[in-house]
């Protein structure tokens, strides 16, 4: 009987092939792709990275990009997404040159795996095989070597600067690698197998079992009978010691197939908390691809209860994990939001590591990496985090000390973007005048601070610190801080005073209160940003989010703003995309002016839904998920930056979005799937049914939360966490009244 099923189901594998176990996965990581987007349309791709969710350890293998037929190298962790790596590893076969260090190393992409868990190549040259297991703060590559050939590892750095590497007894490996400029990084490792160590010293390789400098190579040869090697490591921040302790505790006794196992078990776990049905298998893989992508930072580098921070540059006691690796820039419009529902718990954590860094360097930061703060793109968009956190009813968070980085930043830091540090001139004139003062085209800069390439940006900073300063001031009104509130609130309101009635575009003025006369959809010099950030003043005449009513306003009322809407999707360029690309190459995934690849476009079409034409957000996120979203090497059309565009993807293809950090609302948009279900850390679930739906039944015809009638496109946090159900009724054409009832909490 056993023996007739089994033919039974071969032949049903054969007949139906979408019913085999390989067409429905067990487990929703089956699904994910780590080389979706590993070409970047103009800027930088993905990376098939492999590492555990939001830990330290993260390594994919070193090359240009999936279009590149060699791997330079392989790291044992990336320190810091697009920021740097330390300690390079390759194997290599046959006699060891000095030129062996830097040789590329040819490789199949059709005999690569690609897994969140687990990455095996075949390097064509040498005939070896590597693979790679993550675990916290340690890590396992396994070597295949040919027979016959002699056989060895080699190592080398990333990072200029002092560094070190040690082997012991042939079995043992110690090294330290200097990474931007003064942060000691060490590593412990054990090889399977032991071999004889050497180095590379005047060009000559010779027998040693030690080697320190700048830029040190060294490499371990085994026996040509040897076939397989594992190499089991950790990472420490912290100290030699530590790295070792991190060693026992981690991989000591463990093989190469026990962190396999382990840390595929992890990503199921966490990719299995969302449950879809419906969709296409593209969708699929499409979206757990990226909810993938949206663990890759921040990360967890607490070491045994401390971790080294580059805020004061100390090690520190904590009973909380410390994370670090976030852009706020990026990462407040969804990617934050996502954890908040998912995660809480471990969000919290991560902006109480904000909380602490406010404290050891004295200001709340934007782009918290290892080194510290990164001075990179404009805002302090983390106050903005903050207040979503506080409504969304996160409780593991110091306030009362986040309110106080949130207001030191918005009163006394600079807001010139790319720059750290106590305010200028610029900043006193914002504060008196409500706007950041533009020079005109050609106009030398007056102001040392402001960075020769990422000039002023001046409008873009003025809409900016609006939406910054409405998170201070609404949560000093949380706080009951009444003064604070008042001193904050019209701040909120800036932005108007760059609105230009006569074109109707956000545009920018000089110090003198004069406009200055510039085309918004070209001009500004390269990415715009004498005005604006990476895009035009198409782009900017959206970035009103804290106050969209005020924005509707001002362009006449919902019509006027409908319409300005769908000007901005069939706007054309006016020139050549050679042309225009060369001014903003940023501006990528473009529709008309709408730029898809850039973050301050996410929340754009669901700008719909505060008009009298709902089912055009529908319409327009459906069109953007297929159309820029494809599960393939070009699959993400701009720069991805660690989860912060991929969290849009998320959101879009449940069927909602946190269009207003810092209003715990969303807004519904039109599901891929046909029913979604997120279990919740409270135990419950929330679900969105979308009963018909399908490629072309996009348009909603009607809706119901927990059974009640839904008129408005909105539900709140509130409602998605106490695990309410949403239901929605789906069709092939619009129904254009639905959604047009109510604006909730705006």
């Amino acid at each position: 009987m056993r023996r007739q099923l089994t033919f039974v189901g071969f032949l049903v594998a054969i007949a139906f092939p979408a019913l085999s176990q390989k067409s429905v996965p067990a487990s929703n990581l089956e699904w994910v792709d780590p080389v979706i987007g590993n070409v970047g349309q103009l800027l930088e791709p993905t990376l098939p990275v492999v590492h555990l969710p939001n830990q330290m350890i993260r390594v994919s293998p070193q090359r240009k990009d999936y279009l590149d037929q060699y791997i330079s190298s392989f790291p044992l962790n990336i320190v810091s997404h697009r920021l740097g790596q330390v300690f390079s590893l390759k194997p290599a076969v046959g006699d060891i040159t000095a030129a062996s260090w830097d040789n590329r190393m040819r490789f199949d992409h059709d005999l690569e795996e690609r897994h969140p868990w687990w990455y095996s190549t075949w390097l064509l040259d040498d005939e070896v095989g590597v693979e790679f297991a993550p675990g916290e703060k340690t890590g396992v590559y396994r070597f295949s070597f040919p027979e016959g050939a002699s056989k060895s590892l080699l190592f080398s750095t990333y990072n200029d600067g002092p560094a070190s590497f040690q082997f012991t007894e042939g079995r043992v490996f110690r090294g330290m690698e200097t990474y931007h400029g003064d942060i000691a990084v060490y590593t412990y490792g054990e090889f399977s197998v032991a071999g004889k160590p050497g180095v590379l010293k005047g060009g000559q390789v010779s027998e040693s079992d030690a080697i320190t400098g700048q830029s040190p190579r060294a490499l371990i040869r085994f026996e040509p009978a040897i076939k397989k090697v594992e190499f089991r490591y950790a990472i420490s921040y912290i100290s030699a010691e530590q790295a070792k302790r991190n060693f026992d505790k981690g991989v000591r006794a463990k093989s190469f197939t026990d962190v396999q196992a382990h840390a595929k078990r992890e990503w199921a776990t966490r990719l299995d908390q969302i449950q879809v049905e419906g969709g296409t298998p593209a969708q699929k893989r499409a979206f757990f691809t990226a909810l993938y992508r949206t663990m890759e930072r921040m990360v967890n580098i607490t070491e045994d209860g401390q971790y080294y921070s580059g805020f004061d540059k100390k090690i520190h006691q904590d009973n909380r994990p410390f994370y670090v690796d976030d852009w706020t820039w990026d990462t407040y419009l969804a990617h934050h939001p996502l954890r908040m529902i998912l995660d809480p718990a471990q969000e919290s954590d991560m902006l109480q590591s904000f909380v602490r860094m406010y404290e050891q360097g004295g200001w709340m930061p934007t782009f918290p990496v290892l080194f510290g703060d990164h001075a990179c793109m404009n805002g302090f968009h983390s106050s903005i985090v903050f207040l979503d956190a506080y409504r969304k009813g996160l409780k593991e968070v110091d306030f009362a000390k986040a309110y106080e980085g949130m207001r030191k930043n918005a009163t006394d830091a600079t807001m010139i973007p790319w720059v750290n540090g106590p305010k200028t001139s610029l900043d006193d004139y914002y504060q008196t005048n409500g706007y950041f003062p533009a020079l005109a085209p050609g106009e030398k800069e007056t102001v040392p601070a402001v960075h020769h390439f990422e000039r002023r940006q001046a409008v873009a900073v003025t809409l900016g610190h609006s939406y910054d300063d409405w998170a201070v001031a609404e949560m000093a009104r949380e706080l009951s801080k009444a003064d604070d509130w008042k001193k904050f609130e019209p701040r909120s309101r800036n932005y108007k005073n760059l609105w230009q009635e006569k074109n109707q575009f956000f545009m920018p003025r000089n110090d003198k209160g004069e406009w200055i006369g510039i085309d918004p959809l070209f001009d500004g010099g390269k990415g715009g940003r004498d005005y604006y950030d990476e895009n035009n003043g198409y782009t900017y005449l959206w970035q009103v989010q804290q106050d969209i009513p005020g924005l509707i306003n001002l362009m006449g009322g919902r019509k006027a703003f409908e319409k300005r809407l769908d000007q901005l999707f069939s706007t054309g360029l006016g020139r050549s995309k050679y042309e225009f690309w060369n001014e903003f190459p940023d501006a990528t995934g473009l529709v008309g002016q709408y730029s898809m690849g850039n973050e301050p476009s996410f929340h754009i079409p669901y700008l719909y839904n505060f008009t009298e034409a709902p089912w055009k957000t529908q319409q327009k996120v459906r069109f953007l998920l297929d159309v820029w979203f494809k599960d393939n090497i070009f699959g993400i059309p701009g720069d991805e930056d660690g989860g912060g565009m991929t969290a849009f993807v998320v959101f879009s293809s449940m069927g909602f979005y946190p269009i207003t950090p810092g209003l715990p609302l969303y807004t519904i948009g039109s599901p891929l799937f046909s029913k979604v279900s997120i279990r919740l850390p409270n135990g419950k679930s929330f679900i969105l049914n979308a009963k018909n739906c399908s490629v072309k039944n996009k348009y909603i015809q009607s809706a119901t939360i927990n059974g009640k009638p839904l008129d408005g496109p909105w539900f709140t946090h509130e409602q998605l966490m106490q695990g309410g159900r949403v239901d929605l009724q789906m069709g092939p054409y619009p129904n254009k009244k639905w959604g047009t009832a109510g604006r909730a909490g705006f």
